[in-house]
């Protein structure tokens, strides 16, 4: 079973529906005894990073856990950034620091590029390094929506990229841990392939 973590920010319905497009038991829980027992935990977001910390507070120790167990984990979009130690959206603010590295604002300079802010729409992937959510997605487009970009200290995490006026990491991997900035779920066929593939590593 896979349990979509409840913490108030989210479009839950639609990340549960992809994982049902693809076959997959899913739940969505705000309890965190079942999230304990859970196979696979999966932590979407929309948002500002501050306030999902503030929401996360309660759910910060089952998920770290989980990780630390190499139970199969899956963050989407601000369930990425979250991930990491800080952001510069919300400074001072800590994240879940499974991943060491920051959040970073897209640089003002972007708009005189004609590049508007958020990142907003279809963008291609770069593939990077090796990662079991892509086993058969190569440099497909897939959907975005966000005006942060996570910056990890080591670049070996990093899956994919895309090209949006600087390098943005698009997914990060490492062990059973994954995570992406795009929505898989609104990203059509290939975006559902990454969901199966996640299925399958339980």
């Amino acid at each position: 079973m896979i349990t979509i973590i409840d913490y108030g920010s989210g479009n839950l319905k639609s990340i549960k529906n992809g994982f049902l497009k693809v076959g997959a038991e899913v739940s969505i829980s705000s309890n965190v005894d079942e999230m304990r027992d859970a196979e696979a935990l999966v932590l979407p977001g929309v948002g500002a990073f501050g306030n999902a910390m503030t929401q996360l507070k309660e759910y910060r120790e089952v998920i770290n856990k989980h990780v630390e167990d190499e139970k199969p984990f899956l963050g989407v979009c601000l369930g990425l950034q979250v991930l990491f130690g800080e952001s510069q959206e919300s400074p001072g603010v800590e994240g879940l620091g499974v991943f060491e590295g920051d959040v970073l604002h897209f640089p003002d300079s972007m708009k005189a590029q004609g590049l508007k802010i958020p990142h907003m729409g279809w963008n291609k992937l770069q593939m990077e390094n090796p990662c079991p959510l892509f086993e058969g997605v190569g440099p497909e487009y897939m959907y975005f929506v966000h005006s942060y970009y996570v910056n990890p200290s080591d670049r070996n995490i990093i899956a994919a990229t895309v090209d949006y006026g600087v390098e943005v990491p698009a997914a990060v991997c490492r062990g059973n841990t994954f995570a992406t900035q795009f929505h898989p779920e609104k990203s059509g066929e290939p975006g559902l392939k990454i969901l199966k593939n996640f299925v399958e590593l339980i």
